[in-house]
């Protein structure tokens, strides 16, 4: 059993919380009202790294990965690879199978993968290696079968991509929209098809003018759901006010890398080296190259920036879990699994619950 002030989709209650994997009740007690904040556990859907390991090493690479973010507050996540070749990737999502079929103690709920690449633009690579690939549906079913895509980005604009979107979306996969040079138009047409969301809003994709608007426009004009990095590197505070505005449903990802929770000093992405210093990761050009952050550092920084706990917590749990269709995760209410992060008053984990199971922090 839990005290304090609850969290839940009606809002904060003072009471306690009593669980084992799932949750079974939540009491009002006016005397709890001084205890510790308790939240649902972060759902972070763009995940690459941490603790040193990256997820395309394949082996049990993600389920080092999977702890050490749990350590966080992050109680589910998408293990999310990188434009390589197509024998890299089976590979990662060969590593990734076992810690999907079955949650490895102490670490975060694997629900998926996130192909991230490699159906990108060349133009639009990012941190990305130069390995795209135009996007095949019979490529995807294989790796389907191998670990289930729960989340696939691609470039609207390239030729095929269009009409593999309902295709893609019939296998319960999220298309965003992402690594892309396309137009407004072309991100209009990919939402029709029935694209589901953008892959780190305004970061590698064409961005917004006003007689130009681009992926990036047409996200901010028609989106419900987005995800967007809050390292506050990745989307000056005020580009982040502006979407919160424009997209009902913007959440935050960390986008992290093997360089989180680790020391500065260089890395891998993928095949890329990478290097972690003051706080950011980047290539040996200068460029941004994913982020060392955590989902209880990037409530902190919406918290930094004048949003409040609650509003905050929804963008790190129940909007990424509500995307990717998942009712009874990122919300405490009972039924729903037990994850949960107690924090103090700095915004701090002294306590993290993954489906019941206390987590070592």
């Amino acid at each position: 059993m839990l005290g304090g002030r609850i969290l839940t989709p009606d809002g904060w209650i003072a009471g306690t919380l009593t669980f084992g994997q799932r949750i079974d009740a939540i009491a009002a007690d006016p005397a709890a009202a001084d205890g510790p904040l308790i939240l649902p556990g972060f759902v972070d859907l763009h995940v690459h790294g941490a603790a040193g390991v990256d997820i395309m090493q394949g082996g049990a690479a993600g389920v080092t990965v999977a702890r050490a973010h749990a350590r966080h507050g992050t109680t589910s996540m998408l293990g999310t690879t990188m434009t390589a070749h197509p024998a890299a990737i089976r590979r990662a999502l060969e590593g990734l199978a076992p810690g999907i079929a079955a949650r490895p103690p102490g670490a975060a709920r694997m629900l998926g993968v996130h192909l991230e690449g490699p159906f990108i633009s060349p133009h639009k690579l990012g941190a990305q290696p130069p390995e795209t690939l135009p996007a095949s549906l019979e490529l995807v079913r294989a790796w389907h079968r191998l670990a289930p895509v729960r989340a696939l980005t691609l470039a609207p604009e390239i030729a095929g991509h269009l009409d593999l979107i309902p295709q893609l979306a019939a296998l319960g996969i999220r298309v965003q929209l992402g690594h892309s040079a396309g137009t407004y138009e072309d991100g209009v047409a990919a939402l029709a098809a029935g694209a589901a969301g953008f892959t780190h809003l305004f970061n590698g994709m064409s961005g917004f003018a006003h007689r130009a608007p681009g992926i990036a426009g047409a996200a901010l004009a028609h989106a419900e759901y987005a995800e967007i990095i809050p390292d506050l590197e990745h989307a000056a505070p005020g580009a982040i006010h502006a979407a919160l505005r424009a997209i009902p449903k913007l959440y935050g990802v960390t986008d992290a890398t093997a360089a989180t929770g680790m020391p500065d000093g260089e890395y891998a992405l993928g095949s890329q080296r990478v290097y972690k210093c003051l706080g950011c990761v980047r290539l040996a050009g200068g460029s941004l190259a994913g982020s060392a952050l955590t989902m209880d550092q990037a409530l902190r920084n919406f918290v930094a920036i004048d949003l409040s706990v609650a509003d905050a917590s929804r963008r790190l749990s129940q909007y990424p879990a509500d995307y990717l269709g998942e009712p009874d995760r990122g919300r405490i209410a009972p039924g729903a699994w037990a994850d949960l992060v107690v924090l103090d008053a700095d915004l701090r984990p002294t306590a993290v619950y993954v489906e019941g199971e206390p987590i070592a922090i």
